[in-house]
């Protein structure tokens, strides 16, 4: 599987870690983040790793700043993602299996590398249930569509 990946300033130590993980799985990661611990701004690496979901060009993404919070609000303005903040695998796994998060968001500044990669894991093992949770995810989209 191809997984973007993106982050900011604050999370270059461990976009990397993340990155070697997601390597040891097997998959393919496209890093889109910075590798500077010079300021910058999470918008502009939720967008990019948004876009390249939407557009296919990788199957999932993975985004990464100090809360999680903002770099995945950034990416939910891109139509057709749903980017799911989670600091504990439980909700990684749900967000995947109810919601089909196409990214999954956590916070550098919040949870430690092996907690982010027991996340990873639980979020890459689950597949969306469909049924029920498919007629929710399609009124999510259909609230995107009308603007």
């Amino acid at each position: 599987m191809r997984i973007g990946i993106g982050n900011d300033h604050t999370a270059v130590a461990m976009k990397n870690e993340i990155s070697d993980y997601l390597r040891e799985l097997g998959h393919e990661v496209v890093d889109y983040g910075t590798d500077s611990s010079e300021s910058c701004n999470y918008a502009v690496y939720g967008e990019k790793v948004a876009r390249a979901v939407a557009a296919k060009d990788v199957d999932l993404g993975v985004l990464i700043c100090g809360t999680g919070v903002g770099i995945s609000l950034a990416a939910n303005k891109v139509k057709g993602i749903r980017a799911a903040v989670c600091s504990e695998s439980c909700t990684a796994r749900l967000v995947r299996q109810h919601n089909n998060a196409n990214i999954l968001a956590f916070g550098a500044r919040i949870i430690g590398v092996e907690t982010a990669k027991e996340m990873v894991r639980a979020w890459l093992d689950a597949e969306f249930e469909g049924g029920r949770h498919r007629d929710r995810v399609d009124m999510i989209m259909a609230i995107e569509e009308r603007g």
